[in-house]
């Protein structure tokens, strides 16, 4: 059975931030084929959402927005001066969500990214309870939007929180919000999930976007990933969202460094996406 998907690429595979330059990226994604873009938004003060949605419009592309969390947006820091620089970027995600006419923000919007620790039970009940009631606020200022956030679980490098999709599904649990869904990304899925198939059908229909890249952040279809058991899950939940390549450029060192990419993954960042585009496709069939 063939999956009903649109499919997506994220700008980060090419640079970062996104700023009104980044729009130059657009008519070469359409051309390789994609349907739909992932938008990063780093800093909301350099998206001239004008400019994208004509650039978006121009070339027939639906946008997606991923939010950006970095060590000043941290919904479990016990300053709670961290939780408002977090309300405000998300508040401003949101506006921008909304005039593009996207769905949702997505990410790890939970807590800060590269907090790694062995914490207490303590501790972590601490944060998870400042993750619930913070992202509880979340919810309310997306639904005033009439939109959904797409929360997302990271691998043990990069959070302490939520590792798999059975933590998430506690987390949405806890938050009891309807505008609280899930993305999920095969580069994480595949260093903390046991049964990739298992954990998409977990997720369910609140399972609203999904990330690819091979085991290695490489082209899809080069390395090791089991997309046999990603199509299975994706099948069984009906699945009618987006599949995006989402993975990063070595030449951009801060996000690099953040995402520990030392080296290129491909020949060119442009063959990543038409390969992996092509790859997608008929994995899809």
């Amino acid at each position: 059975m063939a999956l009903n998907v649109k499919f997506a690429v994220s700008t980060w595979l090419w640079t970062s931030p996104f700023d009104q330059e980044t729009v130059a990226l657009f008519p070469k994604i359409k051309k390789f084929g994609f349907d739909a873009v992932e938008i990063p938004i780093e800093d909301p003060e350099l998206i001239n959402c004008e400019l994208v949605a004509k650039a978006l419009e121009e070339n027939d592309l639906s946008p997606i927005i991923c939010g950006a969390f970095g060590t000043s947006r941290d919904l479990t820091h016990e300053d709670s001066t961290f939780h408002q620089t977090s309300f405000d970027y998300l508040d401003a995600c949101f506006d921008i969500t909304a005039k593009l006419g996207a769905k949702f923000v997505a990410g790890p919007m939970y807590s800060a990214v590269g907090k790694a620790r062995l914490l207490s039970p303590e501790q972590r009940k601490i944060e998870w309870n400042r993750a619930v009631t913070n992202l509880r606020i979340v919810c309310q200022k997306a639904r005033k939007h009439g939109l959904e956030i797409a929360l997302e679980p990271l691998n043990r490098f990069e959070t302490d929180l939520i590792n798999t999709c059975a933590d998430l599904m506690d987390l949405i649990r806890d938050i009891n919000e309807p505008e609280a869904k899930v993305i999920l990304d095969g580069f994480h899925m595949n260093i903390e999930e046991p049964d990739a198939e298992a954990a998409i059908k977990m997720a369910g229909n609140k399972l609203i976007h999904f990330q690819v890249s091979e085991n290695y952040r490489g082209t899809p279809g080069t390395g090791q990933t089991r997309w046999d058991a990603y199509k299975r899950g994706l099948e069984a939940i009906n699945y009618t969202g987006a599949v995006s390549i989402e993975s990063f450029t070595p030449q951009v060192k801060e996000l690099a460094g953040a995402v520990c990419i030392w080296k290129p993954l491909a020949p060119s960042q442009d063959g990543f996406a038409s390969e992996g585009l092509n790859f997608l496709k008929k994995w899809a069939l």
